[in-house]
């Protein structure tokens, strides 16, 4: 367990510090692509470390009983998730190919969150923590929740710097937190987007099935109908 707490924390650390405060000097010093070098050989290992700890730990009793009620509401939150994630990778300002110049309305997936990709991430964090309470798992998950919701609000902090006008002008269209823009009358969700729903919907059922020849028991909708 304690190995699980170690590779986790060396993860999920390394990646906020090569990619904000060693960025800079890293690229002056190595270039571009020696940078992407580093940052990929100490992901890597990091990762690697991680996914044998995890392996390696224990078996444990679960923290709390799981029954179909949780297993629902885990169900609808993974739905959600991809959701988000199929939302996230059109019309994404975040994306570094995206270059417009003219900042969008916040619609759809956005109009929800600025980062909806990263909140998916999350979301699917949650659920594998609300279903799968073994403690090892709740490090790991827990990783991946920091990892995405620090990393976004640290993106932000570094678009603003890049972008600062069509940034700060993105963010007051939008929100960190899910729905606080639709709630403040900023940003309304009008069509979600069939990328996103039908993306999602396919994204969430196979993602949901694979766990049956990956992890042997049957997670989503397929808890009952497997």
């Amino acid at each position: 367990m304690n190995n699980v707490v170690a590779a986790a924390i060396a993860f999920v650390g390394t990646h906020f510090i090569l990619s904000h405060p060693l960025r800079s000097p890293l690229v002056r010093a190595t270039g571009e692509k020696g940078f992407l070098g580093i940052y990929s050989l100490v992901a890597f290992v990091t990762l690697g470390w991680l996914v044998i700890a995890y392996r390696a730990a224990p078996a444990a009793a679960p923290l709390w009983p799981v029954g179909d009620t949780l297993w629902a509401i885990g169900t609808v939150l993974m739905l959600v998730g991809a959701i988000l994630f199929m939302g996230s990778l059109i019309r994404n300002p975040a994306m570094p190919e995206v270059k417009t110049d003219t900042v969008p309305e916040a619609r759809g997936v956005f109009a929800i969150t600025r980062h909806p990709m990263m909140w998916g991430f999350a979301l699917w964090a949650v659920v594998h923590i609300l279903v799968f309470p073994d403690p090892s798992n709740i490090v790991l998950a827990t990783a991946i929740i920091v990892l995405a919701l620090l990393g976004a609000h640290l993106q932000d902090r570094k678009k603003e710097r890049l972008r600062p006008d069509f940034w700060r002008e993105w963010e007051r269209r939008t929100s960190y937190w899910p729905f606080a823009a639709v709630a403040s009358g900023r940003a309304r969700i009008g069509k979600i987007g069939m990328h996103a729903l039908a993306g999602g919907f396919v994204v969430w059922l196979a993602a949901t099935w694979a766990h049956m020849p990956l992890a042997g028991w049957p997670a989503g909708i397929w808890h009952w109908i497997a």
